[in-house]
Formats: structure tokens, sequence, C-alpha cells
């Protein structure tokens, strides 16, 4: 049965350009979106880029702009970096998109009407000299932890100053005034009011997460909800649809989240389709959420909550894939110590497909991984140019072989080509990506070793049609390496079936070649890398 599957990637923030950390909590979306459509689901792949908040704000400060242009340059920015690493996003948008800003106030009202977003009045830090709330990013202080200075968010030691703190000891970063304690009223969203509605969806879905969203989120709800600010002091973002607060912007992290939804209604809308197929509960309906470990709890606790609050049955997420971090040469990614890799910068270097084979196979899916150019080299040297490339070469690129010709499939063969779909299949489902490709890999080393038995090199010059059997077998096992790697290596995936005549098959099961095909102009697919 086809199923209508939402997969949500995160959405990255306009203040930088995105480095590998985002690659790789990012592509499993791609992955898994490749994957469902050639399973025959129909799948509706969102995204968008983050444009509001404090950090822009400060930004175009910093460089004398406004805000906007700081967002726009990083959504194009973005948008070019992920068509150049053949993400097939549906619709990839932004917060700035009008569609989406009236939306989010509609959702906005609604949960307030409902009751779920509630006054308060609390203390917070106030510039006496720039006559202003300020966030926490806009403050800077010694960390009580290591006394270092730092942001008020969070120091680099991974230290958070709590709002005692960041009042008594921080100061504007602004102007460096020293901060002074002051009444301010918000609108709180009431995740304390929620929380049994979260806590039952945690003990209903949680067994389907990778086990960082399980402990994160478990923790969160151990301690207890605490009611969460959806408004704030700022002049650039979201208009607040509530009388008495037309001078604060809506919560950066609100709005984000909530894109999921208004970026499927956008799509759905434009191309005649039903979004509540989607994002109604229904038994046929799957919703993968994708992000980094940054980011579980806006994922497994704040996006649930917001649905929930609406009072319309919206289906909450069924699975979330939370990547671990990713350390360069065992170093955590810092801005502060600027050792960040840009994904741009990587694709000038490298082939995008090894780029994609690396990171879906090497991704940090249970623990922190490291990335290093010589650890990447050795990857796509061993598995994708020794193993791959070359069982690929010495079948399509033997000498004087000029058409393969239809002959009888080894039953053996055709059991293991089955036996990987299904063990693919599971393992991508169950979300364990890396062993899903080693799945694959053991069906390339299934081949080389299927070649090197046979000898077709001997058997050319004393047993023609065996030999011809023995390439037939060869190429119908490149036809389905092709197919099982093309969520990985879309443009590689691509080259091989047109090499093999197989370009209009694109299902999710066994390929049997029935036809004669001529070999013509077979390049090879990978580079050694030196």
């Amino acid at each position: 049965m086809k199923r209508n599957v939402i997969i949500g990637g995160a959405w990255p923030y306009a203040n930088s350009s995105l480095h590998l950390g985002h690659l790789v909590a990012l592509l499993p979306g791609d992955f898994l979106a490749r994957y469902h459509r050639k399973k025959g689901d129909n799948v509706l792949y969102v995204s968008g880029t983050d444009c509001h908040g404090t950090p822009i704000t400060i930004r175009a400060k910093k460089e004398n702009k406004e805000p906007k242009e700081i967002s726009d340059y990083y959504n194009e920015e973005f948008s070019r970096t992920f068509k150049k690493m053949n993400f097939s996003y549906d619709l990839y948008t932004q917060t700035e998109d009008d569609y989406h800003k009236e939306k989010v106030k509609e959702i906005f009202r609604k949960i307030y009407d409902n009751k779920y977003i509630i006054e308060k009045e609390e203390q917070q830090p106030y510039c006496p000299k720039c006559n202003k709330f300020l966030a926490d990013r806009e403050l800077i202080l010694q960390c009580p932890n290591c006394g270092n200075e730092t942001k008020g968010e969070e120091c680099d030691c991974g230290y958070t100053p709590t709002i005692e703190e960041l009042i008594k000891y921080a100061k504007c970063q602004e102007c460096g005034t020293k901060v002074i304690e002051k009444p301010n009223k918000n609108l709180y969203i009431a995740l304390s009011k929620l929380q049994p509605l979260v806590e039952k969806y945690y003990n209903e879905k949680s067994k389907y997460w990778r086990k960082n969203s399980q402990n994160e989120t478990l923790k969160y709800l151990k301690q207890g909800l605490i009611d969460r600010a959806v408004t704030r002091d700022l002049e650039w973002g979201i208009d607040i649809p509530v009388d008495g607060y037309e001078s604060k912007k809506m919560y950066v992290w609100i709005d984000a989240v909530l894109g999921y939804t208004t970026a499927s209604m956008k799509y759905c809308e434009e191309h005649n389709l039903n979004w509540e197929d989607y994002w109604k509960e229904n038994e046929n309906a799957l919703i993968y959420m994708v992000h980094g470990k940054d980011n579980i709890i806006f994922h497994s606790i704040i996006l649930p909550a917001l649905l929930y609050a609406m009072n319309e049955n919206m289906k909450t997420p069924d699975k979330m894939v939370s990547c671990e971090y990713l350390n360069i040469n065992d170093e955590k990614i810092s801005k502060s110590k600027g050792n960040g890799i840009t994904i741009l910068d990587l694709t000038e270097q490298y082939d995008i497909d090894s780029i994609r084979y690396y990171f879906l196979s090497n991704g940090p899916e249970k623990k922190d991984g490291n990335f290093s150019t010589e650890e990447f080299k050795t990857v796509h040297n061993s598995d994708l140019v020794n193993k791959y490339g070359n069982f690929i070469n010495r079948t399509l690129k033997f000498k004087g072989l000029e058409q393969i010709k239809v002959s009888e499939i080894d039953k053996e063969i055709e059991e293991k080509i089955e036996e990987t779909y299904k063990n693919v299949s599971n393992n991508i489902e169950n979300l364990e990506f890396r062993k899903a490709i080693e799945e694959i890999i053991d069906l390339v080393e299934y081949g080389n070793k299927y070649y090197d038995d046979k000898k077709p090199w001997v058997l050319y010059k004393e047993n023609m049609p065996e030999f011809e059997k023995v390439i037939y077998n060869c190429a119908n096992i490149i036809a389905n390496l092709a197919n099982l790697f093309e969520p990985v290596m879309p443009e590689t995936s691509n080259k091989i079936k047109k090499y093999l005549d197989i370009e209009n098959i694109n299902d999710w099961k066994k390929i049997i070649i029935n036809k004669s095909i001529e070999l013509k102009d077979i390049n090879p697919l990978f580079e050694r890398i030196k």
C-alpha cells in the first residue's frame, strides 16, 4: 500500500554558511525521500531557511545592512548548496515567505484561542542605554564555569548561564552597558499543561526514534516541561496576531517548526493535493523529522505540543532521525575556532556522489563522528574505486565485449539480490543507514567474488556461451546495485542505468535484464584520489 510520507529537514539558520555538521544532519532526509519515492510512496519532502531572530539582526547591525538582506543572501546560498548536493526537496522555502507568515499567524491565533498560549510577566535583562529588553544572544558575560567571555546563550565550554546569572553579570553586547532587571510581559506556550499529551506521544512513538532523541526527550519530561515564551522584543520577525502585542515578534523556534506544516500546505495547494492526507491522523501517513542533536527537543517536544494545541486531530511525527555531532580533525566544530568546513568548499574539491556516499556510510548515527580529508580519501578509494568502480569497469569494459546478451540468471544471484533489497529496506526504515549501505557494499563484494571465481578472462577464450552467461549475471548485479545505490549516489546510478539502457526502471525491486544491450561510451565512474 502506498503511504503518504512527510520528510521534514531541519531549517538551517540564515546567519552563516552551511558546514559539514549541517550536511550530516540533513543528508539523511534526501536519502529517505529518494528511497520512499522508489518504494512508490507519495512523498512530500520539505524544508526552508530560518530567516528571523536575534543573530540575524546582530549580524545586520555589524554589516550595516537590513536583516532581510542577510537572510536573502543566505537563503540563496543555502538553496544553491542543496541543489549542488542533489537534495530533492519538493519545496524548499523560507520563513520570510508571505504564505508561511500568514499561515503561522493563523495557527498561533488558533492555539491562543484554545488557551494553550497564555500571558505572563517575568523579570528580564534590560539595557538602560539602548532602552530595550535583551535576548541571551545579545548579552556578553564572563562564563561562571570556565571564566572566558561568552555570549549569554551558551559558552563554548558547554555551560548555559541561568537567567539570574545573566541579570546579575551580563552586559549589553551592542553598547557594553551593565544590564538591569525589569519586568516584561510576554505570551508563553503552556508546555506544563501539554505535558500529559507529550508524555503519551513519547510512550507511543519513541520506540521508532534514534536513541539520542529518546534520551534527550525523556530527560526534559522527567524534569517537567516549563512554559516557554513565544513572543520577544524584536523588530525583525513575524507579527503577533494578539491585541496588545503589536510591538513584539514571534519567537523564531515556533515560527520555524511550524514551517513543516505551512510548507506542506503551500505545496499541496499549488499541486492540487490535500495537505490533510499527510498531516491528519490516519494509518497510511508517516512523518520523519530529520535534524541534528542540538535540535532534538524542538522536534520531539515543541512541535508535537504545538500540533496538540491546535485541537484539530493533527498527526505527530513518527520517526526522529537525529544525528550526533560531527567533529573536524578530532575537534568540535566552533565558529570561534573557525574550524568548520563549508559544504560548498568540499564540493569544489570532490565528487558530489562520493561526498554523499561518505557521509551516509559514515554518518554519526549513534555517537559523535569525525571528519578528516585523509579518511574521506581512504573510503573513496577503497569502497568506490577498488570495489564498486572496479566491478563495473571490468565487467562493462571487458576487452572485446560490445554487447551483453540475454542469458540465464543464476538462482543464487537472484536470491542474493532479493535478500539485499529486503535487508536494505529494513535497515533504512529502522534508521540504520550505515548498515543499509553495508548491505549494498556486501552485494558489491559478492559480485567481485563471483567474477573472480568464474574467471571470465579464461572463459572468453575457451567457452563463449559460459562467458556470456557470467557477464550477463554480473550485469544484473550491476543493474541492481545502481538501483539500490540511487538514493545514495543518484548521478552515478543514472550513468550506470544509461549504460545498461534501464533508465525507465525506478521501482524498489529486483531488476532482471530482459534484452540485449549494446555497450558504448563506458567511462570510469570514479577517479582515484591521490
